[in-house]
């Protein structure tokens, strides 16, 4: 037995490829796991749990036919569908987590995070995460029609690929400071996160203690996920 770990599969009506392979590994390795931690932006975008399209049902029908099998899911909110609720959580059986989380994983504290809070170059990037954070920003949001939600959905999407495009590569990633900071609030050796799309695994050594991150792949023409079983870790596509 193991825990899995997954983020960034960003499904989309555009990439049903992706969501099958998804369904497929919910329905295969998934339910053979001690758990699944999703790491954030499962979605391209989520508008409210009221989302009624023929992917956000299924995707939801899934992750309840998972959870009724006995295997714990756990959700943590990424930067695309940071609006995920207790609707959501209620349909599908999911635990929300908090980011960031520290967990037991087989006698070893762990942090979670989905990784945009430490990409703290990106100064832009953190002053919109802020405003679309409030609670007043989403009770707005939210009380608009489904169809004038998908419309601001798309122009975000657009608006971040002309963010990224523009911006240097280096804001985009990490920051060396932000990290260490993580290891120290949170007093932990590992930590797992995702959000950059670039896979790896970091170690460090501070004060003689060996620290290890583990950057989550992006799921983009198939699957991707870490295993950890014990103190073992495996990262592996499908």
């Amino acid at each position: 037995m193991a825990t899995l770990f997954i983020s960034d599969l960003h499904l989309e009506a555009s990439r049903p490829q992706i969501t099958a392979i998804f369904l497929r590994f919910l329905q295969n390795e998934a339910k053979r796991a001690d758990a699944l931690y999703i790491l954030g932006d499962l979605f391209e975008s989520w508008i409210g749990d009221d989302d009624d399209t023929e992917l956000a049902l299924a995707v939801q029908g899934a992750l309840r036919e998972l959870t009724d099998s006995g295997v714990p899911v756990y959700f943590m909110h990424g930067n695309r569908d940071f609006l995920i609720g207790d609707a959501f959580a209620q349909r599908t059986g999911v635990h929300l987590l908090p980011d960031p989380s520290v967990i037991d994983l087989y006698g070893r504290r762990v942090l979670l995070m989905h990784g945009d809070t430490l990409c703290t170059d990106d100064v832009a990037y953190q002053a919109f995460r802020q405003q679309v954070r409030e609670p007043a920003w989403q009770q707005s949001f939210l009380a608009q029609p489904l169809a004038e939600r998908r419309a601001f959905a798309e122009h975000a999407r657009e608006q971040s690929r002309i963010h990224t495009s523009a911006a240097r590569m280096d804001i985009m990633d990490v920051s060396p400071v932000a990290v260490e900071q993580a290891f120290l609030d949170h007093d932990v050796e590992v930590l797992i996160h995702g959000h950059t799309h670039r896979p790896a695994v970091h170690g460090s050594t501070h004060d003689d203690v060996v620290r290890t991150r583990y950057v989550l792949a992006d799921w983009r023409d198939r699957g991707e996920r870490l295993q950890a079983a014990f103190s073992d870790f495996n990262a592996e596509s499908f």
